[in-house]
């Protein structure tokens, strides 16, 4: 099979990450291909949550679904309500929003291919089931399941899990539940949107199983009155085991690089951002990204802290008893837990 075309940069995923860097690479004349194996861009398991220090100050009104100024945080002693004069966080439906973003890519003049399964990578071509593409430059866009990953021969250890339940109906406070004894380092959430909620809960893996986490959610909203009967659970793995992003001609965004929160599992905006950072180095070599650069090191210190916490439940319940403290009379702000600014 010979190669179909030459593109100066292929990107696999069309995820946030991927069309973000789509967008800023087509936007200044760059022949572009994306290739997405699902024949519909935008659904995925996610919460929808995006926070006001990351995304969602730049995103349009018709995206947003709610805002929050408010976040009702409760551990097992504590219950407060963080309040902020702009939105904390606001919920979006990820398909609307990778429909959005894969619109201004394609205006951009990136080529889209979706419904396209990718067999192999070498190191000039990737291979699809239908045909072959050669390339300059290689982005891994493709989640915490990345083949971009696997082909760098990169491992992924650190990984986490969510499961979350769609209820209908009009949910109008954000919450976020801390609770060792449930929850590990993780926690129970419910994200409102416009007719219904994300109920659902996240763990580290290495603390928790997915089925253990599950059955945990189960108890957690029987106790607090919700029923899943006749509801389908939904669930995902979350890639933070970041070892790097910039490989040569090669580049790992998003969850591909385990770019997002092992904390808290927030990953839109590192995708977005780490997305347009690897589009900027590949226009300029010397490009430093500052951005990226404070995303890393808010990623660093998210990961220590989950480690640390994981070290000891009793140490575990210690440590976010007192950072909830700390965010109730505003010694720490809210934005401390957020990959944004």
């Amino acid at each position: 099979m010979t190669s179909d075309k030459h593109f100066h940069t292929i990107i696999i995923g069309a995820g946030p990450g991927g069309l973000a860097c789509a967008a800023v690479l087509a936007q200044k004349g760059i022949d572009v291909l994306v290739l997405e194996r699902s024949r519909r861009i935008g659904p995925k398991v996610c919460a929808g949550g995006v926070t006001w220090s990351g995304l969602a100050r730049h995103l349009p009104d018709e995206l947003v679904e709610k805002h929050f100024n408010s976040q009702h945080i409760r551990t097992g002693r504590q219950k407060t309500v963080i309040t902020s004069p702009e939105p904390i966080i606001s919920t979006i439906n990820r398909e609307n929003l990778g429909q959005w973003m894969a619109a201004k890519a394609s205006r951009s003049g990136a080529t889209i291919k979706t419904g396209t399964h990718v067999t192999a990578i070498t190191e000039k071509e990737v291979i699809t089931s239908s045909a072959r593409f050669t390339y300059d430059f290689l982005v891994g866009a493709d989640g915490s399941n990345s083949l971009v990953r696997r082909y760098l021969q990169i491992p992924v250890v650190h990984m986490g899990a969510g499961v979350q339940y769609l209820l209908t109906g009009n949910f109008t406070d954000m919450v976020w539940h801390l609770d060792p004894d449930q929850f590990a380092t993780g926690y129970a959430w419910i994200f409102p949107h416009k007719d219904c909620a994300s109920v659902g809960a996240y763990a580290n893996r290495a603390d928790m199983s997915p089925k253990v986490l599950q059955e945990k959610l189960h108890h957690w909203m029987a106790k607090h009155g919700m029923n899943t009967a006749g509801l389908k659970a939904e669930a995902a793995t979350i890639n933070f085991d970041f070892r790097g992003w910039h490989f040569g001609n090669r580049f790992l965004v998003g969850d591909a690089a385990g770019l997002a929160s092992g904390l808290t599992g927030e990953g839109i905006y590192s995708a977005v951002c780490s997305g347009e950072a690897a589009a900027r180095t590949i226009m300029d070599p010397v490009h430093k990204d500052v951005q990226l650069a404070k995303l890393i090191k808010k990623h660093r210190r998210h990961t220590r802290l989950l480690h640390l916490c994981g070290a000891n439940n009793q140490f575990a319940q210690i440590i976010l008893e007192t950072l909830v403290a700390a965010l109730r009379v505003k010694i720490i702000h809210f934005s401390a837990l957020e990959m944004g600014e």
